[in-house]
């Protein structure tokens, strides 16, 4: 057997808020626990129905500030007044294992990782329709109105975004997303340029 990649894939999931990101990867985690779902802190509140550890590490500003002056952050941002950041620590060990990690990050995030990780998978979840995207956005009862409002004004300038990814995932149904995801990550670990034979050897994959 040829000694192929090693290094685990780093998989960065992003697009427009309301979008299906949570949702996606939800479906991600429970049909593929192969995948490393790394998970963000924030200083927002908690939602109802979220747990400490597994949908966020939930902190303090203070908090999150030192962490960030320590540079323990891959990435951090401030989004609608609220700090989010993916601990870096745990990252790069799970990839240095072998082990697929997938980042759901908001857009401005997604692009402070691909300055310091340019190799890795970047995808963009595209709704079915811009008027699709507003009704999820309007249907979210967690939000007030004004971040509600902020948000549908956010929206062109987030749709936008998508020609800094390499991939566009439409999410209508969210099985049929997350496969087309899944396959993704699967074609990438037959790229030529990611075998660590050919990288090491020069590409005698035989001597």
């Amino acid at each position: 057997m040829l000694p192929l990649q090693t290094r685990g894939l780093l998989v960065v999931l992003s697009g427009p808020s309301g979008v299906g990101k949570g949702t996606v990867c939800s479906y991600l985690k429970h049909k593929h626990p192969d995948l490393i779902y790394s998970v963000s802190a924030t200083t927002r509140e908690k939602r109802p129905g979220e747990v400490e550890g597994v949908n966020y590490y939930f902190m303090s500003r203070e908090d999150f500030i030192e962490m960030r002056e320590k540079g323990e952050f891959l990435e951090w941002a401030e989004v609608y007044g609220n700090f989010y950041g993916t601990p870096r620590k745990a990252v790069e060990k799970n990839l240095e294992q072998g082990k697929d990690v997938i980042l759901e990050i908001d857009i401005q995030g997604a692009m402070k990782v691909k300055e310091v990780f340019p190799e890795g998978i970047f995808i963009f979840l595209l709704p079915p329709s811009k008027e699709e995207l507003e009704k999820r956005i309007k249907g979210r009862a967690a939000d007030t109105p004004e971040t509600i409002k902020h948000r549908l004004s956010c929206v062109d300038r987030e749709l936008a975004c998508i020609i800094n990814y390499q991939y566009v995932v439409v999410n209508g149904e969210v099985d049929t997303a997350a496969e087309q995801i899944r396959a993704i990550i699967s074609a990438e670990k037959c790229r030529v340029d990611r075998m660590a034979c050919l990288n090491q050897k020069g590409g005698n994959i035989f001597d």
